[in-house]
């Protein structure tokens, strides 16, 4: 009896612990779109727009593209800008003032290639330019100068930032050869690295819009309307082209109040000696939570206020890269909110294709066929009340069961009790 019941409990905890796993079926998606291949021979991708973000899931884990009844594998790739660098410090050599100016000598190696070099300078308020040329050994012949000195520069007074990076194309020379123009004495350099930086840009979707909501004294305001379910990753400024020389404070905040961003915009045009400065950063990282409503602030401290022509809120494309196997129609479908991400063997060794092509998306469309999901729940989800009266009765009878054994064992006398003959 004792193991009936027994068996009965466990029969009803894994009744608890069972739960169907939603499968992928046409039928169950409530929104679908036309997919028109462009390159039926090659890799292609879709962008992921504001009407798919409103319509699937916010991880879009709901996403399944067809070619008829079977699925495409996919994969969900998000466009952000990629850099890989890794710095590794030259020797100076040579280091030594010739007539007005500074030059030296760099020894790269370890390093086999690199594009980049960043000089440590112990000095603040210059602005110089530096010449560069590569050699295979000190004492062979010189390569001509790279023809685009790089332009280094600080500008700490004004409070608009530095730059002590030389930008090369691939080089494999063992030596660099670096002049400076007057300004740097052969004292304030401190060190010099070497980088191999690899980059890949982002690729940006517009989300929203932003308009003027004027402002207090020493600020300007924008209040921006952005689709609810799509992510929002950066907010990129337009000021005009004649406007320089500015660093301006920027924060956001959501409708809540809540500061999701801080950051500067700037642009820098500087010209001292004839060498000229050029540098511009008018986009704003977003990195924290954020809801329908943005209301960016431009801190203009005690200038006029900067005029700025258009705000424009920006998501990271997300795209999703598939082979169509020769196809030129597919379909895409979402909205089943039970589904959970596809795994599929193409992501397993997908390689991302520089010469893929974008595939374009039909208008968002309800599913003709859709029909609602049948009840899949667990078992004990679906029938609370008999599996509580089960338990319940389960747990009354062990209860019965255990008083009348402890009854059982009180009547009978205990084996060491009897009397030796």
């Amino acid at each position: 009896m004792r193991r009936c019941v027994a068996l009965l409990i466990v029969l009803l905890l894994s009744l608890c612990l069972t739960a169907a796993t939603p499968d992928a079926s046409i039928p169950y998606f409530r929104s679908q779109r036309e997919v028109t291949v462009a390159a039926p021979d090659r890799q292609n991708y879709l962008v992921v727009d504001s009407a798919l973000w409103s319509q699937a899931r916010p991880d879009l884990a709901d996403i399944r593209l067809y070619d008829g009844a079977t699925q495409v594998p996919y994969q969900l790739v998000l466009e952000r800008a990629v850099s890989s660098t890794d710095e590794i410090e030259a020797k100076i050599l040579n280091l030594a003032q010739r007539g007005d100016h500074t030059e030296f000598d760099l020894d790269v190696a370890p390093v086999t290639e690199y594009n980049r070099i960043r000089l440590a300078l112990d000095r603040k308020d210059f602005l110089i330019t530096a010449t560069v040329a590569g050699q295979d050994s000190l004492a062979g012949k010189t390569s001509p100068p790279w023809p685009s000195p790089s332009t280094l520069f600080d500008f700490s007074r004004e409070s608009l930032g530095s730059n002590a990076t030389i930008r090369l194309p691939l080089w494999t020379f063992r030596y660099v050869h670096v002049r400076l123009s007057p300004g740097i004495l052969p004292k304030e350099v401190q060190q010099a690295t070497v980088a191999y930086q690899q980059e890949k840009k982002a690729a940006w979707t517009d989300a929203g819009s932003c308009g003027m909501d004027g402002g207090l004294k020493r600020t300007t305001t924008f209040i921006c309307d952005v689709p609810p379910a799509m992510p929002i990753d950066r907010i990129r400024f337009e000021v005009p082209s004649a406007r320089v020389n500015f660093r301006r404070a920027v924060s956001v905040a959501n409708e809540k109040g809540s500061q999701v961003a801080a950051g500067s915009i700037s642009r820098i045009r500087m010209n001292r000696g004839g060498t000229t400065a050029v540098s511009e950063d008018l986009e704003l990282n977003l990195v924290s939570e954020y809801t329908g409503r943005l209301t960016v602030t431009i801190d203009n401290g005690d200038d006029a206020p900067l005029a700025v022509e258009h705000v424009q809120p920006q998501s990271v494309q997300r795209r999703l890269y598939f082979e169509s196997q020769g196809k030129t129609a597919l379909k895409l479908y979402y909205g089943d909110e039970k589904l959970g991400t596809p795994v599929y063997d193409y992501g397993k060794f997908f390689h991302e294709n520089p010469n893929a092509v974008e595939a374009k998306l039909g208008a968002d469309a309800a599913n003709p066929a859709y029909t609602s999901r049948p009840d899949e729940r667990p078992w004990s989800e679906r029938h609370k009340a008999v599996l509580w009266a089960a338990l319940l009765i389960a747990v009354a009878v062990l209860a019965f069961l255990a008083v009348r054994g402890l009854k059982s064992d009180s009547g009978n006398p205990a084996s060491g009790d009897h009397a030796n003959p």
